[in-house]
C-alpha cells in the first residue's frame, strides 16, 4: 500500500462564503477598497497551509430597470472581474426600496449553498465571510456535520450570536489597514471676484435698477455783446 504524503494530509480543505454586500460596507467603513486576491490568499492562500476548494461571492445586483442600467452594468463588469480572476460568484436580481435604493437579500441563496456544497466538496473547514447574525443556525448546522465554521469580519461589524456560533472568529481589521485609501474628489474652489485690469481692485457693485448719476453741466457764462465801431 502506497504511504501518503504527510504534507498532503495535513493541508486542511477550505470552503470560503462571502456575503459581498456586508464585508463591502465593513471596508467601506474604514475608508479603503476591497482588494479581493488579498482577502483570499488571507484566509485561504498557500502560505496558510490550506487548500482551497472554492471561494463563493454573493451579490446583489441592481434591479433590471432603466433608471438602474448604468449600476447594473458596472456591477456586472464588476461581477466579470471576478470570476476571470477565479472566484464562483452567484448573483441575486434586486428590487426597488424605498429612497431611491433597491434591495438584494443573498442571505437564504448562501445558507441554502453551504449546507449542499459542504455535502458535495466535504471541505473540512468553512469560512464565512460576514458579520451578520443571521448565519449564526448556519454555522450551528454546520458544526453539527463535524465542519468547522470560522467567521471572517471585523469585530465592531460582528454580532455577538453568530460569534458565540463559530469556532474561532478570524478579525479582518488588520488587513483592511493595508488595503489602498478610497481617494474622495476634492471640494470645488471659490473663484475669487472679477478685478479691474486698470486699477488692480474690485470694481464696485452698484444696487439694482440703480442709474448711474450724470454729471451736471456748468451754466455757460453769458459775456457782452462786443460792439461795433459804428456803435460808438
Amino acid at each position: 500500500m502506497q504511504k501518503k504524503n504527510s504534507n498532503t494530509s495535513a493541508r486542511s480543505r477550505v470552503l470560503v462564503l462571502v456575503d459581498e454586500s456586508n464585508v463591502g460596507s465593513s471596508v467601506r467603513t474604514v475608508g479603503r477598497g476591497l482588494d479581493w486576491i488579498k482577502l483570499r490568499d488571507f484566509l485561504a492562500g498557500p502560505n496558510t497551509g490550506r487548500e482551497l476548494i472554492e471561494m463563493v461571492v454573493y451579490a446583489g445586483l441592481p434591479p433590471a430597470m432603466p433608471i438602474w442600467q448604468e449600476e447594473r452594468d458596472k456591477k456586472n463588469k464588476f461581477m466579470q472581474w471576478l470570476r476571470s480572476n477565479g472566484f464562483m460568484v452567484v448573483t441575486k436580481d434586486g428590487s426597488p426600496a424605498e429612497e431611491g435604493r433597491y434591495k438584494a437579500n443573498v442571505d437564504v441563496m448562501m445558507a441554502i449553498d453551504a449546507l449542499e456544497l459542504s455535502v458535495e466538496m466535504q471541505p473540512d473547514v468553512v469560512i464565512l465571510v460576514t458579520g451578520d447574525t443571521d448565519f449564526a443556525y448556519l454555522a450551528i448546522k454546520l458544526r453539527r456535520r463535524g465542519i468547522r465554521v470560522e467567521v471572517a469580519s471585523v469585530s465592531q461589524n460582528l454580532g455577538n450570536i453568530l460569534r458565540s456560533a463559530a469556532n474561532e472568529v478570524i478579525d479582518l481589521a488588520q488587513l483592511f489597514r493595508t488595503f489602498e485609501m478610497i481617494q474622495e474628489p476634492a471640494p470645488a474652489r471659490a473663484m475669487p471676484p472679477r478685478q479691474n485690469q486698470q486699477e488692480g481692485r474690485p470694481q464696485p457693485q452698484r444696487p439694482p435698477n440703480q442709474q448711474q448719476p450724470q454729471q451736471q453741466r456748468r451754466p455757460r457764462r453769458a459775456f457782452p455783446r462786443r460792439q461795433s465801431v459804428t456803435d460808438r
